[in-house]
């Protein structure tokens, strides 16, 4: 029996379709997360280098640092705790340098403010909050 002769004698049902599109794993499924765990990083080795150059920041500060690195961490394994942590950090963060300009009239503290604002609000949307475990 050839194969064509067994797809005849197979009913409409019974043939399988082929799958319309691949599936793919996806590595990173919100490149947001990404890019505020990076942030997160970098913000907590300015203050390690800060501390340990002893001029910038006192050692109180390394409590910041951890927590900047315990949520990065957490944020690229997608843990809500970790999301709870961000969100604190990036909300204070963007108060603290919102102040700073309007006492001391920096700029830089204005941009880091503002992205500190764009990131909070990133992780408010509904979309985020839902791919968390």
């Amino acid at each position: 029996m050839t194969d064509e002769a067994s797809d005849r004698e197979l009913p409409e049902e019974q043939i399988p379709s082929p799958p319309d599109s691949p599936q793919r794993a996806e590595l990173m499924p919100l490149p947001g997360l990404a890019a505020i765990a990076l942030y997160l990083l970098v913000l907590a080795g300015v203050i390690v280098v800060g501390v340990v150059g002893g001029r910038h920041y006192p050692p109180l500060f390394l409590v910041f640092a951890v927590a900047f690195i315990t949520a990065s961490g957490g944020l690229a394994m997608l843990f809500r705790w970790a999301w709870s942590l961000a969100l604190a950090a990036v909300l204070l963060l963007a108060a603290y340098n919102i102040w700073i300009f309007s006492t001391l009239q920096q700029a830089p503290a204005l941009v880091q403010g503002l992205l500190n604002l764009i990131f909070f609000l990133y992780l408010v949307r509904p979309e985020v909050r839902a791919r968390l475990r």
